[in-house]
């Protein structure tokens, strides 16, 4: 029987003179494509440095104007009077709001949010976990307006019972006491704040305890770990660095919130010992509520608190860059 030979389909390799060529042009192009995705990196860059300065060029230049002219401490006066020739203003009460709202905040909203994160990423069934992590989403997405005509309507006067109970047990502090009257405190206010950054800190902190190595689990599993030695052990130090991040992200909006805090707080320039009583002020919620009315000398007054709350901001996120690259050799992010 004849057995033909079967025949070699495959194309003959290319000569050294072409492969050269070949390999010329696709240097070439990979280089072309280098250098224009490198410049346009760059520019984005650059162009984001250069409005970084330029909207801290004005605040400055527009501060320095006004602040040659007040007869106050910028920073220690407790009281802002800039419809007078000179003004008379400081920030001391505002600073001070805008702290302790902030700190308030964070102390509600991070470890609950931190729960719920570990909670829909790996204690949930799956239905459950994406109907509650879309739960999230929404409340992400209300406005800061809705959030406080919520506040004013229903959280305020909803918040003598709490405030009574406080005032009872915790009183004897003086941060607790309670004189009666509404609920429009710095307190009030920080648990409003909490609640509005609570969907931004859950929804980052879900997406980093996601990113953990399955690997790393089922060792910890193999060794006989519970799942909360499973968590503490392999999740939390791998999230370490993200959950900072997304506390910074929260933090960020608690202390530039406005609306919020302005349909909320009952404005008082004046520093209260204690959390209960109404009053206090923030940067955001002051600047909110007198950039209309104010002229002249009253809004680069404003100006000025806004670039303190524009300083504020850079070292808070500053701190947290360099809480994480201290901390990034402990995170399996790296590993």
């Amino acid at each position: 029987m004849d057995i033909s030979t079967p025949q070699n389909t495959a194309p003959p390799p290319p000569t050294p003179q072409a492969a050269e060529s070949l390999s010329q042009r696709a240097r070439g192009t990979s280089r072309a494509g280098d250098k224009i995705f490198l410049g346009l990196s760059r520019g984005s860059g650059i162009f984001l440095l250069v409005v970084m300065a330029a909207i801290a060029g004005f605040l400055t230049y527009r501060s320095a104007i006004v602040l040659s002219k007040n007869e106050g401490n910028f920073f220690t006066t407790f009281e802002w009077n800039t419809s007078i020739d000179p003004p008379y203003f400081g920030i001391a009460v505002l600073a001070f709001g805008t702290v302790v709202s902030a700190l308030i905040a964070m102390l509600i909203a991070v470890p609950i949010a931190v729960g719920i994160a570990l909670f829909i990423s790996h204690y949930s069934p799956r239905k459950i976990g994406g109907l509650l992590g879309y739960v999230i989403d929404l409340l992400a997405a209300v406005p800061s307006i809705v959030y406080g005509l919520w506040g004013a309507l229903v959280l305020v006067p909803h918040m003598n019972g709490l405030f009574g109970w406080l005032d009872t047990y915790f009183g004897w502090t003086g941060i607790f006491e309670w004189q009666g009257g509404p609920a429009r405190s710095m307190l009030t206010v920080g648990i409003l704040l909490a609640i509005m950054i609570l969907p931004i800190v859950t929804n980052v902190s879900r997406e980093v305890f996601r990113q953990v190595p399955q690997m790393h689990e089922e060792a910890a599993l193999a060794l006989g770990a519970t799942r909360w030695e499973v968590i503490r052990m392999a999740v939390l130090p791998f999230g370490r660095s993200g959950v900072i991040s997304a506390s910074m992200l929260g933090l960020g909006r608690a202390l530039g919130e406005t609306m919020a805090v302005a349909t909320v707080l009952s404005s008082t320039f004046e520093i209260n010992a204690s959390l209960l009583d109404a009053g206090g002020g923030t940067f955001a919620q002051n600047i909110a509520s007198k950039f209309g009315e104010a002229s002249g000398s009253g809004r680069d007054a404003l100006i000025a608190s806004g670039l303190v709350l524009f300083v504020i901001t850079l070292l808070v996120n500053g701190g947290a860059r360099a809480i994480i690259a201290r901390r990034k050799e402990y995170s399996g992010a790296n590993g």
